[in-house]
């Protein structure tokens, strides 16, 4: 997922005095018949889930549970936008930050199923020699190393003069290029393909190779390859319109005090580039993963290369057994295997999960995060609670 951790000397107390902006409430207005309805059996369950999440200290939450009946429910909780007291509803529109690198490796797929590119290819075939100057690993990695972050090449978000740069210029709009600069000249964190590790940089590439073969911005190929044939009506991508009308305020704890920070003009550096940058609602993304592994979108063959899954060396002590595919992860939970993808933008968070022996996937989006927001919505406890309450 996109984050940003919280580290060295930021001027978070500019953003602390700024006054909010008060957003007339029709601004909010939609309405979505196919998101708005639907009945589950535990129904009663999964509105007393949501309405606990969210007084757990978000300022809202939405979820979508789908299964493979073709039954949807999709409730919320909470509020759209604080100042100006909206409630939300399952037809707003909110960040769902790195969810879209499934759809970037979806697509890549479905490039390579019309015969456009090889999995194994070099990066470097595709891209200038210049453009990967000083990114290590980058002029040999193939196109499945960096789908499955096996490439070795490192992470620009976690550079600490990123994160620095980032959170004292909160509403700046960055560049791919500005943003490749944090992950140069750095180590490679291992030899290609002989470990897997998340990195952020490996998605900037592949929205560029995108982009170089169809010969348009990347996301454009998004919408004629995914979100138009699936009936994704509140799916977009930032970078034409980062902070489109009716989106959601998003909120940030910053200080672990559940004193909110109004972070929706804080978003700004994945706006052009495919490791981020996706704006969506939880019924949409329910759709896109739930057709994904209904085998509606990709091959028999293509959906088996993106559940070539690879454990990492070491594991860390928090969070589920995780191993990774091509733009996507499997999770071991009590319930069996779940292949899901989650995301953060500052002031927001989402996952979707999909669990294969149930034929059910989840899907829930939050308006706040850092600080005390996230136990409650995306540790692995929280995480637990949500599926124990779908499936158990």
């Amino acid at each position: 997922m996109i984050r940003i951790y919280l580290c060295g000397v930021i001027l978070l107390s500019l953003a602390a005095c700024e006054k909010t902006p008060y957003v007339e409430p029709s601004v909010y207005n939609c309405f979505d018949e196919s998101r708005s309805k639907g009945e589950h059996i535990k129904q009663e369950q999964l509105e007393d889930l949501i309405h606990s999440i969210r007084h757990s200290g978000v300022p809202g939450i939405m979820m979508t549970v789908r299964d493979r009946a073709g039954n949807c429910w999709s409730g919320t909780a909470g509020k759209a936008d604080l100042e100006s007291d909206v409630d939300l509803q399952p037809c707003h529109i909110t960040r769902v930050g790195s969810t879209v690198k499934t759809f970037t490796a979806v697509t890549l797929l479905l490039l390579a199923e019309e015969g456009k590119l090889n999995l194994d290819d070099r990066a470097s075939q595709y891209l200038p020699a210049e453009y990967l100057d000083g990114l290590a690993n980058a002029e040999v990695a193939t196109i499945r190393q960096l789908l499955q972050h096996s490439s070795g090449i490192p992470n620009y978000i976690v550079n600490p003069r990123f994160q620095t740069a980032s959170l004292n210029n909160l509403t700046k709009t960055w560049q791919p290029e500005e943003l490749l600069s944090y992950a140069r000249n750095q180590s490679a964190d291992f030899a290609p393909g002989t470990d897997v590790r998340y990195s952020n940089t490996n998605y900037i590439l592949l929205g560029d190779i995108i982009s170089v073969i169809e010969g348009k911005p990347f996301y454009k190929t998004f919408e004629e390859k995914l979100f138009i044939p699936l009936g994704l009506s509140k799916t977009r991508f930032a970078a034409e319109d980062p902070i489109p009308t009716g989106i959601i305020r998003g909120y940030v704890d910053f200080y672990s005090n559940h004193q909110l920070i109004n972070a929706t003009d804080y978003s700004g550096w994945d706006y052009f580039t495919a490791d981020g940058g996706l704006i969506s609602n939880t019924g949409d993304i329910s759709t896109f993963l739930n057709q994904l592994f209904a085998g509606a979108i990709l091959s028999e063959a293509s959906l088996a290369e993106m559940m070539d899954w690879q454990a990492p060396g070491t594991r860390e002590e928090e969070g589920f057994k995780t191993s990774y595919g091509l733009g996507i992860f499997r999770i071991v939970t009590d319930f069996g295997p779940a292949y899901l993808h989650s995301g953060d933008a500052i002031g927001y968070f989402a996952s979707m999960v999909h669990f294969p022996d149930r034929g059910v996937t989840i899907s829930w989006a939050v308006n706040g995060n850092y600080g005390a927001l996230d136990d409650g919505v995306q540790s692995k406890k929280a995480m637990e609670r949500i599926f124990r309450t779908v499936l158990e």
